[in-house]
């Protein structure tokens, strides 16, 4: 018996040996000597021992099948080798983890809290709550199948690597491998058909199921054992809930006019039927453990009272178990407990009202195992269910609705103008006042009796909401219970959705309220107008009695992918960060207490970027302890996919906000120097100035298209949403994540840096200089991460590549637009070198090693993609070989939008 080592280079090796092998044996022998030629000349290239030309020769001379077969190659590969760098990051932390403590680990989260009373860890952990929210944003580009065939190698390398295996046992499962790198090459990497909602619903429904739900127990029992054994916490106090996980995906009807409240009904139902399936196998196998019987344990109040309970719902169940299980009374209790989950959502009567109810029986179990001296098996085998109930519920994710504020004002105006009402006349703050007064009267207005009269918008949104007082009523209320305007930018768009959720009784005010009205801030005119839209709502009777119905809290989004957009990379950063303290102050003014919803994308110019440093770099002043934000596309998969890395992602995530939250209680302002604010602005103005005359510069968007595979993007089947909100392309009416894959392809990934410069040369030539930026850099979390960020989008960027991109383009619009770009570039570059005072780009060394190792394979890639691209009439095959270039190219890149 031997445990075969391993590390990154051997898998590797060992995978793209069987990727070829596979090549040669699928194709031929021919097919695999090309893909080996591009695979060396582009290495070459990258060593200074060759150019691009070289490449580029060699694509010249293939013809359109072995174009085909050298992107799926190389698309192939890549996948694999995210494979073999997640293996390695699983090394990483298991090696940490033995070594000593990670500084972004639970210990030392707990090691900051340590020296603090135990009221006062116990204030902070109950400030505590993040929320991650995973979104159908059509990111993802890999199918379903391809997914689950991925993931059969990840876990047969994980075998390999971790398994004392005998000589044979390794052949065998290297057998396995072999088999499941000939599937992956015999399925198609694109996908047929477009995916419906309920498909992403599904993916992100996998992600809860098959990881989420087992590694949060694990989270919990780490951060009270580091708080046992390191702090005056205690073990004997309870560690209150710290995370729940919300969805979009089957609700996000924004945009997407295939999320119906059919597919939100069946999404709700499907995560209902999954997450009482899991409990259900859970206190199966919980009753396999707990066989001790009357003769050895001495039943408690508590399991006594729980029994009693029971048996008054279903006496001959409770019958039935005392037959079969005799003086085994967590057994009696366990079967009783398995069939009233059977019965939820079911005609028949007896099942649990809730799952507080299910909470209370798991905690009578364990309350009586520890007063039997029987501590470690409430630890080992009760306490992990108990948190997956406290965590995911009876509804897996909380939903969140949410749809465009222009859809609700529609509804309305057609909807009221057929009971004689103007609102389509009334200015804002006549449709305030209608609507407030409307909110605090009694009797319905709207004709939810014939919504199939309405037009097709009025009744799309009406019946939405009729159905959201169905939802809470079936699944309960913290099923469904959030409502996300897009593009709000006025008070009445918020007061819309209160009335519309008023005239279904989901709002009974001044008691009720079921849902949070969450306005999603994102162009500047929101987010410079946000004292006008929430104090005017604070103010307001009607709104004012709703949120006090909801603890007195208001979520507001904060929308990083359409302000990035709108408004360049340097100008958005500071908008969302010094508009984040502004709504703070107006909160903390009115008294209220304020939920931030952060919609970062997976890209840096969409808010991504590491989530510890994230959580870090928010102001003092906004971190209440609660948190939510996105995760998309495929950030999700890189997250989450493995148990191991997703355990050490909600580590950081918690460590991050413990650390702020116990930073902002000692400092509830943050403490930032006059002169950087003033950098900031300077710089600010400038760059937006600088990105709006490059959008606004005429023939910009003719040049995006031409330069970019923007209009291949928008026919992939990656999600079911459109790319454009409208028919005519613009930049405003283009989706933020299609802009910023279009540019990541290219290689060109301005989204993340573009007129960075110009701002901090703004600075500089106004009287600023290069020691302060240093300082602000070494002392100020968000400006560092901002360059880190940044450095990692130019660090992406090949100009080398991005210049062939451009050359795609009339030369009248490429002479007039990329040269902008590429002097933005260099000069980002340069400044970034001079303010962090060491090399040109400040990446970390797992970072640099990865783009070290991928490069070379994707510049193949974006070669044939551009020779395809500038082919004026593609075959059916051609068109297909394009399509997979885009594909491999988001697998090289780890990035789409």
């Amino acid at each position: 018996m031997r445990l075969h080592r391993r590390d990154i280079q051997r898998d590797i090796r060992e995978l793209g040996s069987m990727l070829g092998e596979t090549i040669e044996a699928q194709e031929s022998r021919d097919a695999f000597e090309t893909v080996e030629s591009l695979r060396q000349q582009s290495i070459d290239r990258r060593n200074g021992e060759g150019d691009i030309g070289s490449v580029r020769a060699e694509l010249e001379g293939l013809d359109t099948d072995r174009e085909l077969v050298t992107a799926r190659a190389f698309t192939a590969y890549f996948e694999l080798i995210n494979l073999a760098e997640e293996r390695e990051r699983v090394r990483a932390l298991r090696e940490q983890s033995q070594a000593g403590i990670p500084d972004d680990g639970l210990e030392a989260a707990v090691d900051a809290l340590a020296g603090e009373g135990p009221e006062t860890i116990e204030s902070v952990l109950e400030d505590v709550h993040i929320e991650p929210t995973f979104t159908a944003h059509p990111t993802e580009a890999r199918r379903k199948s391809i997914k689950a065939k991925l993931r059969s190698v990840a876990a047969s390398i994980e075998t390999l690597d971790e398994r004392l295996m005998t000589d044979k046992e390794a052949e065998q499962v290297d057998r396995d491998l072999r088999a499941e790198v000939t599937g992956l090459w015999q399925t198609p990497q694109i996908r047929k058909r477009q995916p419906e909602p309920t498909d992403e619903a599904l993916n992100v429904q996998w992600y809860l199921e098959n990881t989420l739900f087992d590694v949060v127990g694990e989270i919990y029992e780490e951060l009270g054992d580091a708080l046992a054994a390191r702090s005056a916490f205690g073990s004997d106090r309870h560690v209150p809930k710290l995370f729940e996980f919300r969805s979009w995906a089957g609700s996000d009807r924004d945009g997407n006019p295939f999320v119906t409240p059919a597919v939100t009904a069946e999404t709700l139902s499907r995560q209902r039927r999954v997450v009482l399936e899991k409990y259900r196998e859970e206190l199966t196998r919980l009753s396999g453990m707990l066989s001790q019987d009357t003769d050895h344990v001495e039943v408690g109040m508590a399991v006594d009272e729980r029994l009693s309970h029971h048996e008054n719902v279903l006496p001959s169940i409770a019958a039935t178990a005392e037959q079969d299980y005799p003086d085994e009374p967590y057994r009696q209790l366990l079967r009783l407990m398995r069939e009233r989950l059977d019965r939820v959502g079911t005609v028949r009567p007896g099942e649990y009202d809730g799952a507080d109810e299910l909470q209370a029986d798991l905690e009578a179990i364990a309350e009586d195992l520890r007063a039997n001296r029987a501590g470690d098996v409430a630890a080992a085998h009760v306490d992990p269910i108990r948190r997956q109930v406290e965590t995911f519920g009876f509804t897996l994710a909380g939903l969140d609705l949410r749809d465009h504020r222009e859809n609700h004002t529609v509804a309305l105006e057609e909807a009221l103008a057929r009971e004689g009402i103007d609102y389509a006349g009334m200015d804002e703050s006549e449709r305030v006042e209608f609507l407030t007064d409307a909110i605090e009267e009694d009797e319905t207005i709207l004709p939810f009796e014939d919504l199939e009269e309405l037009d097709e918008t009025a009744g799309r949104v009406l019946t939405r909401f009729d159905r959201l007082a169905e939802w809470q009523r079936e699944y309960g209320t913290d099923a469904v219970d959030a409502y996300c305007i897009s593009m709000c930018e006025e008070p009445s768009h918020v007061l819309e959705v209160l009335f519309l959720a008023d005239q279904v009784d989901v709002v009974d005010l001044p008691g009720h309220s079921g849902i949070d009205v969450v306005p999603l801030l994102e162009t500047e005119y929101a987010l410079s107008g946000a004292r006008r839209i929430i104090g005017t709502l604070f103010e307001n009777d009607a709104y004012a009695a709703a949120l006090s119905a909801r603890d007195g809290t208001q979520e507001v989004m904060l929308g990083y992918s359409d302000s990035c957009k709108e408004n360049g990379f340097f100008a958005a950063q500071w908008s969302l960060q010094r508009n984040q303290k502004r709504l703070a102050e107006i909160c903390a003014d009115y008294g209220v207490e304020l939920r931030l919803f952060h919609g970062r994308g997976g890209s840096i110019s969409r808010g991504g970027g590491p989530m510890n440093d994230a959580l870090l770099s928010l102001p003092n002043e906004t971190v209440t302890g609660e948190v939510k934000f996105t995760e998309q596309g495929e950030v999700i998969a890189e997250k989450y996919a493995n148990p191991r890395i997703a355990e050490r992602e909600l580590e950081q995530m918690l460590n991050a906000q413990l650390r702020a939250r116990k930073r902002a209680i000692e400092q509830p302002t943050e403490p930032v120097e006059d002169e950087w604010i003033e950098a900031m602005e300077t710089g600010a103005t400038a760059a937006r100035e600088a990105y709006r005359a490059l959008l606004e510069t005429d023939g910009f968007v003719p040049f995006f298209e031409q330069a970019t595979p923007i209009t291949v993007i928008e026919d992939l089947n990656l999600g079911s949403r459109p790319a454009s909100r409208s028919d005519e392309r613009s930049v405003e009416d283009l989706r933020a994540i299609p802009w910023v894959f279009a540019w990541t392809q290219a290689r060109c990934i301005m989204p993340g840096w573009y007129s960075l410069a110009t701002g901090l040369d703004a600075y500089l030539d106004d009287g600023g200089d290069i020691e302060t930026l240093a300082e602000m850099y070494d002392s100020w979390p968000f400006f560092r991460t901002m360059l880190d960020n940044a450095a990692m989008a130019l660090a992406k960027t090949d100009m080398t590549i991005a210049t062939e991109y451009a050359a795609l383009a009339e030369d009248d619009l490429a002479d007039r637009i990329f040269p902008r770009i590429r002097r933005e570039y260099e000069r980002t570059i340069e400044l970034i070198g001079a303010i962090t005072g060491g090399d040109p780009l400040p990446l970390s060394g797992w970072f640099e090693e990865s783009l070290r190792r991928r490069n070379p394979y994707v510049d193949p890639l974006n070669l044939l993609q551009l020779r395809l691209l500038a082919e004026p009439d593609r075959s059916a095959a051609q068109e297909r070989a394009l399509r997979m270039t885009v594909k491999g190219i988001a697998a090289g890149m780890k990035n789409t939008g």
